[in-house]
Protein backbone atom coordinates (compact mmCIF):
# COMPACT_ATOMS: atom_id res chain seq x y z
CA UNK A 1 0.00 0.00 0.00
CA UNK A 2 3.11 2.37 0.54
CA UNK A 3 4.11 1.29 -2.81
CA UNK A 4 3.65 4.67 -4.42
CA UNK A 5 5.00 6.61 -1.43
CA UNK A 6 8.21 7.49 -3.14
CA UNK A 7 6.98 8.04 -6.87
CA UNK A 8 7.93 11.76 -7.81
CA UNK A 9 4.56 12.86 -9.42
CA UNK A 10 5.31 16.67 -10.71
CA UNK A 11 2.04 18.50 -11.74
CA UNK A 12 0.01 17.05 -8.84
CA UNK A 13 -0.97 20.27 -6.30
CA UNK A 14 -1.89 19.83 -2.58
CA UNK A 15 -4.96 21.93 -1.39
CA UNK A 16 -7.09 22.33 2.07
CA UNK A 17 -10.50 23.39 2.45
CA UNK A 18 -11.06 23.97 5.90
CA UNK A 19 -13.17 25.93 8.68
CA UNK A 20 -10.67 28.05 9.76
CA UNK A 21 -11.74 31.33 10.79
CA UNK A 22 -11.25 33.81 7.81
CA UNK A 23 -10.53 37.06 10.03
CA UNK A 24 -7.51 35.38 11.70
CA UNK A 25 -8.84 34.69 14.83
CA UNK A 26 -9.53 31.19 16.51
CA UNK A 27 -13.72 30.58 15.45
CA UNK A 28 -12.18 28.01 13.27
CA UNK A 29 -15.84 26.54 12.74
CA UNK A 30 -19.13 27.12 10.79
CA UNK A 31 -22.61 27.04 12.41
CA UNK A 32 -24.86 24.93 10.41
CA UNK A 33 -28.91 25.92 11.50
CA UNK A 34 -31.68 23.82 12.02
CA UNK A 35 -33.08 22.77 8.50
CA UNK A 36 -29.83 24.32 6.45
CA UNK A 37 -27.28 22.80 4.46
CA UNK A 38 -23.71 23.78 4.61
CA UNK A 39 -20.87 23.27 1.54
CA UNK A 40 -18.45 22.27 2.84
CA UNK A 41 -16.10 21.84 0.14
CA UNK A 42 -16.75 22.85 -3.37
CA UNK A 43 -13.77 21.87 -5.72
CA UNK A 44 -13.36 22.56 -9.68
CA UNK A 45 -11.16 20.33 -12.16
CA UNK A 46 -9.85 17.23 -11.71
CA UNK A 47 -8.55 16.29 -8.38
CA UNK A 48 -8.86 13.05 -5.44
CA UNK A 49 -10.00 14.08 -1.80
CA UNK A 50 -7.58 11.88 0.10
CA UNK A 51 -8.60 12.99 3.82
CA UNK A 52 -11.85 14.39 5.31
CA UNK A 53 -11.60 15.18 8.95
CA UNK A 54 -14.44 16.26 11.25
CA UNK A 55 -15.23 16.94 14.84
CA UNK A 56 -19.00 18.36 16.02
CA UNK A 57 -20.11 20.50 18.91
CA UNK A 58 -24.42 20.28 18.94
CA UNK A 59 -26.76 20.09 21.87
CA UNK A 60 -29.21 17.57 19.92
CA UNK A 61 -27.11 14.59 21.04
CA UNK A 62 -28.58 12.30 18.25
CA UNK A 63 -26.81 14.59 15.96
CA UNK A 64 -24.76 11.62 14.10
CA UNK A 65 -27.66 10.33 13.09
CA UNK A 66 -29.90 14.17 12.26
CA UNK A 67 -26.95 15.32 10.31
CA UNK A 68 -26.55 14.14 6.42
CA UNK A 69 -23.17 13.96 4.78
CA UNK A 70 -23.71 13.60 1.21
CA UNK A 71 -20.84 13.90 -2.27
CA UNK A 72 -21.25 14.65 -5.27
CA UNK A 73 -18.91 13.97 -8.48
CA UNK A 74 -18.65 15.29 -11.74
CA UNK A 75 -21.45 17.74 -11.42
CA UNK A 76 -24.23 14.74 -10.78
CA UNK A 77 -27.65 15.54 -9.19
CA UNK A 78 -27.38 12.63 -7.25
CA UNK A 79 -25.32 12.30 -4.93
CA UNK A 80 -22.95 9.23 -4.74
CA UNK A 81 -22.61 9.33 -0.88
CA UNK A 82 -25.64 9.71 1.44
CA UNK A 83 -25.51 8.62 4.99
CA UNK A 84 -25.66 9.71 8.76
CA UNK A 85 -22.86 11.36 9.62
CA UNK A 86 -21.73 9.37 12.42
CA UNK A 87 -22.80 6.17 10.84
CA UNK A 88 -20.96 6.72 7.32
CA UNK A 89 -17.41 7.20 9.45
CA UNK A 90 -17.99 4.44 12.11
CA UNK A 91 -20.62 5.30 14.81
CA UNK A 92 -23.68 3.79 14.46
CA UNK A 93 -27.15 4.55 16.49
CA UNK A 94 -25.96 8.26 16.73
CA UNK A 95 -23.81 7.31 19.30
CA UNK A 96 -20.21 8.56 20.22
CA UNK A 97 -17.22 5.74 20.25
CA UNK A 98 -13.74 4.98 19.24
CA UNK A 99 -13.04 3.41 16.25
CA UNK A 100 -10.17 2.35 14.51
CA UNK A 101 -9.95 0.81 10.50
CA UNK A 102 -7.91 1.86 7.81
CA UNK A 103 -9.88 3.81 5.94
CA UNK A 104 -12.12 5.12 9.03
CA UNK A 105 -11.81 6.36 12.49
CA UNK A 106 -13.32 7.66 15.18
CA UNK A 107 -10.33 9.04 17.11
CA UNK A 108 -10.30 10.81 20.36
CA UNK A 109 -11.41 12.64 22.66
CA UNK A 110 -13.54 9.53 23.12
CA UNK A 111 -14.32 8.86 19.03
CA UNK A 112 -15.56 12.83 18.91
CA UNK A 113 -13.03 13.19 15.58
CA UNK A 114 -14.23 11.53 12.79
CA UNK A 115 -11.62 10.82 9.83
CA UNK A 116 -11.70 9.01 6.46
CA UNK A 117 -9.10 8.09 4.43
CA UNK A 118 -10.80 6.60 1.02
CA UNK A 119 -9.44 7.91 -2.14
CA UNK A 120 -12.15 9.85 -3.84
CA UNK A 121 -11.05 10.67 -7.56
CA UNK A 122 -13.31 13.40 -9.65
CA UNK A 123 -12.62 14.91 -13.15
CA UNK A 124 -14.83 17.26 -13.37
CA UNK A 125 -15.60 19.03 -10.00
CA UNK A 126 -17.06 17.96 -6.80
CA UNK A 127 -18.86 19.17 -4.19
CA UNK A 128 -19.46 18.05 -0.28
CA UNK A 129 -21.97 19.42 1.31
CA UNK A 130 -23.88 18.75 5.39
CA UNK A 131 -27.34 18.81 6.05
CA UNK A 132 -28.83 19.73 9.95
CA UNK A 133 -31.72 17.59 10.04
CA UNK A 134 -32.24 18.34 14.01
CA UNK A 135 -35.41 19.68 15.02
CA UNK A 136 -33.77 20.69 18.74
CA UNK A 137 -30.49 22.65 17.61
CA UNK A 138 -28.06 24.14 15.05
CA UNK A 139 -24.62 22.39 14.94
CA UNK A 140 -23.00 25.14 17.21
CA UNK A 141 -19.82 24.14 15.75
CA UNK A 142 -18.77 21.84 12.92
CA UNK A 143 -14.85 21.92 12.59
CA UNK A 144 -13.29 20.12 9.45
CA UNK A 145 -10.59 19.52 6.78
CA UNK A 146 -11.13 18.37 3.51
CA UNK A 147 -7.17 17.52 1.95
CA UNK A 148 -7.01 16.57 -1.63
CA UNK A 149 -5.08 16.93 -5.04
CA UNK A 150 -5.42 18.66 -7.91
CA UNK A 151 -4.65 16.88 -10.93
CA UNK A 152 -3.87 17.91 -14.69
CA UNK A 153 -6.41 15.32 -15.37
CA UNK A 154 -8.66 12.12 -14.17
CA UNK A 155 -7.86 8.65 -16.16
CA UNK A 156 -10.97 6.94 -17.45
CA UNK A 157 -10.11 4.26 -15.41
CA UNK A 158 -10.58 6.17 -12.06
CA UNK A 159 -13.63 5.13 -10.83
CA UNK A 160 -15.98 7.35 -8.31
CA UNK A 161 -16.24 6.66 -4.89
CA UNK A 162 -19.64 5.61 -3.15
CA UNK A 163 -21.29 5.08 -0.07
CA UNK A 164 -24.92 4.44 0.91
CA UNK A 165 -26.97 3.83 4.27
CA UNK A 166 -29.60 1.52 4.34
CA UNK A 167 -31.85 0.41 7.40
CA UNK A 168 -34.56 -1.89 7.95
CA UNK A 169 -36.13 -3.58 11.03
CA UNK A 170 -36.35 -7.48 10.23
CA UNK A 171 -39.13 -9.71 10.92
CA UNK A 172 -39.39 -13.41 11.14
CA UNK A 173 -41.63 -16.50 9.13
CA UNK A 174 -44.75 -16.28 11.31
CA UNK A 175 -45.11 -19.99 11.57
CA UNK A 176 -41.47 -20.76 13.30
CA UNK A 177 -40.84 -17.73 15.34
CA UNK A 178 -37.45 -16.47 15.90
CA UNK A 179 -36.36 -19.93 15.90
CA UNK A 180 -32.11 -19.65 15.55
CA UNK A 181 -29.94 -22.68 16.66
CA UNK A 182 -33.40 -24.71 16.02
CA UNK A 183 -33.84 -23.82 19.74
CA UNK A 184 -37.96 -23.86 19.02
CA UNK A 185 -38.11 -26.54 16.02
CA UNK A 186 -36.27 -27.89 13.61
CA UNK A 187 -34.76 -24.76 11.30
CA UNK A 188 -35.72 -25.14 7.39
CA UNK A 189 -33.11 -24.59 4.19
CA UNK A 190 -32.74 -21.19 2.95
CA UNK A 191 -32.11 -21.58 -0.93
CA UNK A 192 -32.50 -18.03 -1.98
CA UNK A 193 -31.64 -14.28 -1.17
CA UNK A 194 -35.40 -13.69 -1.38
CA UNK A 195 -35.76 -12.69 2.53
CA UNK A 196 -32.35 -11.72 3.18
CA UNK A 197 -31.35 -8.48 4.54
CA UNK A 198 -29.78 -6.01 1.47
CA UNK A 199 -26.65 -4.08 1.63
CA UNK A 200 -25.86 -3.35 -1.57
CA UNK A 201 -27.63 -3.17 -4.91
CA UNK A 202 -25.42 -1.47 -7.31
CA UNK A 203 -25.88 -1.16 -11.37
CA UNK A 204 -22.29 -0.78 -13.43
CA UNK A 205 -18.92 -1.79 -13.45
CA UNK A 206 -16.68 -1.22 -10.54
CA UNK A 207 -15.62 -3.31 -7.06
CA UNK A 208 -17.03 -3.44 -3.53
CA UNK A 209 -14.71 -2.26 -0.76
CA UNK A 210 -16.56 -2.23 2.62
CA UNK A 211 -19.39 -2.28 4.67
CA UNK A 212 -20.33 -0.81 8.52
CA UNK A 213 -22.69 -3.31 10.13
CA UNK A 214 -24.55 -2.01 12.96
CA UNK A 215 -27.15 -4.60 14.62
CA UNK A 216 -29.55 -4.04 17.60
CA UNK A 217 -30.58 -7.36 18.86
CA UNK A 218 -33.74 -7.28 21.12
CA UNK A 219 -32.79 -10.98 22.32
CA UNK A 220 -29.97 -13.10 24.15
CA UNK A 221 -29.85 -15.53 21.16
CA UNK A 222 -26.64 -15.54 19.06
CA UNK A 223 -27.67 -12.59 16.08
CA UNK A 224 -25.41 -13.93 13.28
CA UNK A 225 -25.71 -17.20 11.56
CA UNK A 226 -26.60 -15.07 8.78
CA UNK A 227 -24.98 -16.39 5.64
CA UNK A 228 -23.48 -13.58 3.54
CA UNK A 229 -24.69 -13.53 -0.34
CA UNK A 230 -23.35 -12.12 -3.14
CA UNK A 231 -24.77 -12.51 -6.92
CA UNK A 232 -22.72 -11.22 -9.65
CA UNK A 233 -23.96 -9.42 -13.07
CA UNK A 234 -27.08 -11.28 -12.18
CA UNK A 235 -26.35 -14.59 -11.51
CA UNK A 236 -28.27 -16.92 -9.69
CA UNK A 237 -28.04 -18.25 -6.05
CA UNK A 238 -26.02 -19.36 -5.06
CA UNK A 239 -23.84 -16.86 -6.64
CA UNK A 240 -19.74 -16.56 -6.93
CA UNK A 241 -19.10 -15.83 -3.21
CA UNK A 242 -21.78 -17.31 -0.18
CA UNK A 243 -20.81 -17.29 2.98
CA UNK A 244 -21.09 -19.78 6.61
CA UNK A 245 -22.01 -17.34 8.83
CA UNK A 246 -21.98 -13.14 10.01
CA UNK A 247 -19.07 -14.05 12.48
CA UNK A 248 -17.19 -15.66 9.52
CA UNK A 249 -17.79 -13.04 6.71
CA UNK A 250 -16.20 -10.33 9.70
CA UNK A 251 -13.36 -12.07 9.94
CA UNK A 252 -13.75 -13.50 13.50
CA UNK A 253 -15.16 -17.02 14.82
CA UNK A 254 -17.37 -18.66 17.54
CA UNK A 255 -19.95 -16.22 18.16
CA UNK A 256 -17.30 -13.25 19.68
CA UNK A 257 -18.99 -10.66 22.06
CA UNK A 258 -15.59 -8.26 22.24
CA UNK A 259 -14.08 -5.42 21.39
CA UNK A 260 -11.53 -5.89 18.16
CA UNK A 261 -9.58 -3.55 16.02
CA UNK A 262 -7.85 -4.62 12.94
CA UNK A 263 -7.23 -2.26 9.70
CA UNK A 264 -9.37 -4.41 7.80
CA UNK A 265 -11.80 -5.74 10.13
CA UNK A 266 -13.24 -5.58 13.69
CA UNK A 267 -15.84 -5.52 16.66
CA UNK A 268 -16.08 -1.53 17.55
CA UNK A 269 -18.88 -1.67 19.27
CA UNK A 270 -20.52 -5.03 21.42
CA UNK A 271 -23.20 -5.03 24.59
CA UNK A 272 -22.98 -6.08 27.95
CA UNK A 273 -26.08 -7.46 28.23
CA UNK A 274 -27.60 -10.84 28.41
CA UNK A 275 -25.64 -13.45 26.00
CA UNK A 276 -25.56 -11.16 22.68
CA UNK A 277 -28.52 -8.39 23.84
CA UNK A 278 -27.96 -5.27 22.65
CA UNK A 279 -26.04 -3.35 20.10
CA UNK A 280 -22.78 -4.75 17.91
CA UNK A 281 -21.10 -2.88 15.53
CA UNK A 282 -18.97 -4.79 13.23
CA UNK A 283 -17.07 -3.64 10.15
CA UNK A 284 -15.07 -5.45 7.32
CA UNK A 285 -12.92 -3.31 4.20
CA UNK A 286 -12.10 -5.41 1.04
CA UNK A 287 -8.72 -3.61 0.16
CA UNK A 288 -6.45 -6.54 -0.67
CA UNK A 289 -9.66 -8.56 -1.80
CA UNK A 290 -12.25 -5.90 -4.03
CA UNK A 291 -15.70 -7.75 -4.78
CA UNK A 292 -15.47 -6.80 -8.41
CA UNK A 293 -18.58 -6.77 -11.17
CA UNK A 294 -18.96 -5.52 -14.71
CA UNK A 295 -23.14 -4.86 -14.81
CA UNK A 296 -24.04 -5.41 -11.47
CA UNK A 297 -23.69 -6.18 -7.25
CA UNK A 298 -26.37 -7.60 -5.19
CA UNK A 299 -25.01 -8.30 -1.97
CA UNK A 300 -27.11 -9.22 0.70
CA UNK A 301 -27.20 -11.10 4.40
CA UNK A 302 -29.63 -13.41 6.46
CA UNK A 303 -31.22 -11.95 9.48
CA UNK A 304 -30.24 -15.69 11.25
CA UNK A 305 -30.24 -18.82 9.58
CA UNK A 306 -33.16 -18.59 7.13
CA UNK A 307 -33.79 -14.97 8.46
CA UNK A 308 -35.29 -16.38 11.92
CA UNK A 309 -34.68 -13.19 13.93
CA UNK A 310 -36.11 -10.03 14.48
CA UNK A 311 -32.99 -7.52 14.47
CA UNK A 312 -32.34 -3.39 14.04
CA UNK A 313 -30.28 -3.84 10.85
CA UNK A 314 -28.59 -0.59 9.61
CA UNK A 315 -25.37 -0.59 7.13
CA UNK A 316 -23.78 1.37 5.35
CA UNK A 317 -21.82 0.10 1.67
CA UNK A 318 -18.66 1.64 0.55
CA UNK A 319 -17.30 0.82 -3.36
CA UNK A 320 -16.22 2.08 -6.26
CA UNK A 321 -17.54 2.29 -9.75
CA UNK A 322 -17.95 3.79 -13.08
CA UNK A 323 -21.32 6.87 -13.42
CA UNK A 324 -24.02 7.42 -13.60
CA UNK A 325 -24.82 5.39 -10.49
CA UNK A 326 -28.26 4.27 -10.07
CA UNK A 327 -30.06 6.80 -7.61
CA UNK A 328 -30.33 5.31 -3.72
CA UNK A 329 -33.48 4.91 -2.43
CA UNK A 330 -35.03 7.65 -0.29
CA UNK A 331 -33.35 8.40 3.02
CA UNK A 332 -35.63 7.90 5.92
CA UNK A 333 -37.26 10.78 7.60
CA UNK A 334 -35.30 11.38 10.63
CA UNK A 335 -38.08 10.21 12.97
CA UNK A 336 -37.98 6.77 10.91
CA UNK A 337 -34.18 6.92 11.99
CA UNK A 338 -34.46 7.16 15.72
CA UNK A 339 -33.26 4.07 17.30
CA UNK A 340 -35.59 1.07 18.68
CA UNK A 341 -35.83 0.83 22.25
CA UNK A 342 -33.16 -0.71 24.64
CA UNK A 343 -34.25 -4.17 26.12
CA UNK A 344 -32.76 -3.93 29.87
CA UNK A 345 -32.99 -6.71 32.96
CA UNK A 346 -36.93 -5.33 33.39
CA UNK A 347 -37.92 -6.13 30.31
CA UNK A 348 -36.46 -9.93 30.70
CA UNK A 349 -37.91 -10.31 34.26
CA UNK A 350 -41.30 -9.59 33.01
CA UNK A 351 -40.94 -12.16 30.26
CA UNK A 352 -39.81 -14.52 33.06
CA UNK A 353 -43.41 -13.17 34.90
CA UNK A 354 -45.54 -14.09 31.75
CA UNK A 355 -43.73 -17.39 30.91
CA UNK A 356 -44.26 -18.19 34.66
CA UNK A 357 -48.21 -17.44 34.55
CA UNK A 358 -48.46 -19.40 31.01
CA UNK A 359 -47.07 -22.97 33.23
CA UNK A 360 -49.44 -22.37 36.18
CA UNK A 361 -47.73 -20.12 38.58
CA UNK A 362 -45.50 -22.36 40.54
CA UNK A 363 -43.45 -21.07 43.13
CA UNK A 364 -40.66 -23.18 41.97
CA UNK A 365 -40.53 -22.85 38.05
CA UNK A 366 -36.51 -22.45 37.63
CA UNK A 367 -36.73 -21.13 33.91
CA UNK A 368 -36.01 -24.20 31.60
CA UNK A 369 -39.41 -26.34 31.93
CA UNK A 370 -40.30 -27.00 28.46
Amino acid sequence: MLNDICRIQPGIKTKRISSYDRTGRNADYITIGIGETADIAVMEGAGIVKHIWITISCEDTFIRRNAIIRMYWDGEEHPSVESPIGDFFGQGWGEEYSFISLPLAAAPLKGKALNSYFAMPYGNGARITIENQSSEAPIRCFYYYVDYEVHPEMPASMGRFHASWRRELTGVHPESGENEWGTISPQEPNPSVEHNYVFADIVGTGHFVGINYYVDSPGPMWYGEGDDMWLIDGEDWPGSLHGTGTEDFFNSSWCPNELYAHPFFGYARVPDKLGWMGRTHCYRFFLQDPVYFDKSLHASIEHGHDNSLALDLSTVAYWYQTEPHQPYPELPAKEQRSNMPEIGVADVHKWRHEWRKARGNSGTLWGNEE
